[in-house]
């Protein structure tokens, strides 16, 4: 039987700063969305491998967390170098693994780059308070790390997400445990070698990769502080009552219906090529696409916009791969239930066929109108390139769409008139607003999180409301001289 050579070395997890893998580990088979072929292959860790990693982690704390901050920090500033000098070789690997374009994979290490920025400048955000609380008595107030934290990061962004977690919690002196979505690990290996080769000392970040097993153990293990968690809600609910169930902090962050709503006095050019890059940027694989866009009142003329830019929009060119052959087949499937139920497809992007990447996981840019809110694409997060457009009469409709839905990660309006967008500002049930923005992300400092379905828990892991999540609030209350008046409040 002939032995298939891996594009990429085979997988191992990261612990104690060094590769290492139990050799009778099963192991599962790693391919490119792009191509289909297999790649690499990662091990099934099991509960003893998370352990291994935990006791390197928790060997690490004492002396990372007494590490001044601003001595941690440093090791983050030469950090961000590495990023910008392995550029090309991180969003290849994206790429690679995930099935983005060059450009959106490129794009994803940008925003590490400053996901990484924002966390150098910690030491100016975590500044204790002090006060004199009465005469001879003082207070003060610090952050202190929690200990041993876990990441449990999705395949839509295999650099980016990772640190959404990685610099602030590391930062703050913590340690962690990363683990990778088995569909994409091979960032993860390549963010902790960059990590060691910036200064940061062993056991401080381990990588460990698996499937539910290793998700499961995470939640269930003593020594783990605190989970992060970004995927789908269905698995993130489960992951948050595991999680705190067995006493930890936790943040869930879930799937997302998010709704573009278009009004007629919308600038057409500016709308179209917006809603057309929401709902196909990263092929759809984001819970901040804009997958359904209610039209209020006579908005014919930007709908044909919207499927002229979506034209536009080319498998193998400028639109990547879906992550995988059973992800193209439920998103196809989505098109025709809807097509079945009533819906008109304006342009259809089943059978999408790249020339030379036959095998690949593809699906072009597809535009859906006169859905109906009864229909599954309607209701169900379909997370491929996929626009369905319903219609209403008034703002007020669109809006009670948008809120009836379960989740509440954003919702965007299109529109000239400023009333409108802060009727839809004060109105719309979700965390993340855009006005004439289809892909309403905060930047640094501002930190990401949905409402409702789309996240469960409180803080962010992101932005400077990630500290409350990554520390803990230590108050300390002093008193030296004997000598001062004692009244009730010393």
């Amino acid at each position: 039987m002939e032995v298939q050579t891996l594009k990429y070395p085979a997988i191992q997890n990261y612990v104690g700063g060094k590769s290492t893998n139990d050799s009778g580990t099963a192991t599962m088979d790693v391919f490119s969305p792009l191509s289909g072929q297999l790649i690499s292959t990662l091990p099934l860790s099991k509960a003893a491998d998370l352990d291994a990693a935990v006791q390197a982690a928790k060997a690490a704390f004492p002396t990372w967390s007494a590490t001044p901050i601003k001595e941690r920090v440093q090791i983050f500033y030469r950090y961000k170098t590495l990023l910008e000098r392995d550029m090309k070789a991180l969003a290849d690997l994206v790429r690679e693994e995930n099935g983005k374009t060059y450009d959106e994979a490129r794009a994803e290490v940008e925003k590490a780059i400053e996901l990484t920025e924002f966390a150098c400048s910690m030491p100016q955000l975590i500044q204790g308070e002090f006060l004199e609380v009465s005469k001879g008595v003082e207070a003060r107030a610090e952050r202190k790390p929690l200990g041993v934290v876990a990441s449990i990061a999705p395949f839509n962004f295999p650099n980016m997400v990772p640190h959404w977690t990685i610099p602030n919690a590391l930062v703050l002196g913590n340690t962690m445990i990363l683990k990778p979505s088995e569909q994409v690990p091979l960032s993860a290996v390549k963010i902790a070698e960059l990590l060691k080769e910036a200064g940061l000392p062993d056991g401080v970040l381990n990588v460990v990769n698996g499937d539910r097993e290793i998700v499961e153990a995470i939640c269930d293990h003593p020594d783990i502080q605190a989970v992060s968690f970004v995927g789908s809600t269905a698995i993130a609910k489960v992951v948050y009552i595991r999680a705190t169930s067995n006493l930890k902090r936790c943040v869930a962050l879930g799937g997302a219906k998010n709704h573009l709503m278009v009004l007629p006095d919308a600038h057409p050019e500016m709308t179209a090529s917006n809603v057309a890059a929401s709902m196909s940027g990263c092929a759809g694989q984001r819970c901040m696409a804009g997958s359904t866009m209610v039209g209020v009142g006579a908005v014919d003329d930007i709908v044909a916009k919207i499927v002229e830019e979506a034209k536009k929009i080319v498998v193998g060119q400028n639109l990547g791969s879906v992550i995988s052959k059973e992800a193209k087949e439920r998103i196809e499937k989505h098109i025709a239930e809807a097509e079945a139920a009533g819906a008109k497809v304006l342009l259809d992007g089943r059978n999408a066929v790249v020339p030379g990447s036959e095998d690949g996981y593809y699906v072009g840019a597809t535009v859906i109108d006169y859905v109906t809110p009864d229909m599954r694409i309607a209701k169900e997060e379909v997370f491929g390139p996929v626009l369905a457009i319903m219609r209403t009469n008034t703002l007020d409709e669109a809006i009670a769409i948008e809120n009836a839905n379960p989740y509440g990660n954003a919702a965007a309006v299109f529109t000239s008139s400023g009333s409108s967008a802060r009727y839809v500002m004060d109105h719309a049930n979700a965390g993340m607003i855009g006005v004439n923005i289809g892909v309403p992300v905060p930047r640094e400092p501002f930190s990401f999180g949905g409402w409702n379905d789309s996240k469960f828990g409180a803080c962010d892991i992101t932005g400077k409301s990630s500290i409350e999540f990554w520390t803990q609030l230590k108050k300390t209350t002093t008193k030296w001289n004997p000598e001062s008046r004692v009244n009730w409040m010393s």
